[in-house]
């Protein structure tokens, strides 16, 4: 008798297992085909991001919902837009709303993907789990020059404090799982790579020089093995 309870109970135990992995596999290939690869084919919509989220869902404010004095067919209507201070839009609920330039995500035109950094947009030239673009970068250093004979006795000192700028041409890495921006460096790469163990750890073992030269090849390798994807709407 307690031989027959024993093979119900491990019947319904293994009927119970075949059930929740013939759930889960069903979840997994629903989840997957709500997903979408990412391929140099690949197109995002036209408009502007307001936030990462609108990125990864590959979802941006169209321009018909972008109140603006030019043109939706205007090939500069971008550029317009961006040279204001706000940005007014209707959202999903016909609501108006608006929001500062310098706050926006970024935008896309003719599917290709621009980040607005450092006070400029710039496109993001190589999309992948890992991405690459090039930005300008302004620094400020404060120095000293002596006042001239008539101001000098306005300074204790008899320097004046002025500001010198010097703007140059970056490169910048985008991590797309989080949204993070880091500067293109060996410790930016190492901290990427993580996420891959496997490739992170052959990369740590390379001599330092090997490290700055192979940046962008174990940036490649990584968005080969981890291949980025988007939510289907």
């Amino acid at each position: 008798m307690l031989l027959i309870i024993d093979r119900i109970i491990m019947r319904n135990i293994f009927g119970l297992a075949i059930c929740l992995l013939t759930s889960s596999f069903l979840f997994s290939q629903a989840d997957s085909s709500n997903m979408i690869k990412y391929t140099p084919d690949f197109k995002f919509k036209e408009g502007v991001f307001i936030n990462f989220r609108q990125v990864r869902a590959n979802n941006p404010i169209p321009k018909s919902r972008i109140l603006s004095s030019a043109a939706y067919d205007d090939p500069y209507f971008f550029s317009k837009i961006l040279e204001l201070k706000e940005i007014r839009y209707f959202d999903n609920f016909g609501t108006q709303q608006s929001i500062k330039t310098k706050n926006i995500w970024g935008y896309s035109q003719n599917g290709i993907l621009y980040i607005g950094i450092n006070d400029g947009f710039y496109r993001i030239i190589i999309i992948g789990s890992i991405c690459h673009f090039v930005a300008s970068h302004t620094s400020y250093n404060s120095a000293y020059y002596p006042y001239s004979y008539y101001d000098y006795r306005y300074s204790p000192y008899g320097v004046s404090p002025t500001a010198n700028t010097r703007t140059e041409m970056r490169q910048y890495l985008l991590d797309f799982s989080t949204g993070t921006v880091l500067d293109y460096d060996v410790a930016s790469v190492e901290v990427l790579l993580m996420r891959d163990p496997e490739l992170h750890d052959e990369y740590a073992a390379l001599r330092n020089r090997k490290k700055k030269q192979l940046k962008f090849l174990y940036i490649r390798k990584f968005n080969e093995r981890n291949p980025l994807y988007f939510t289907i709407d």
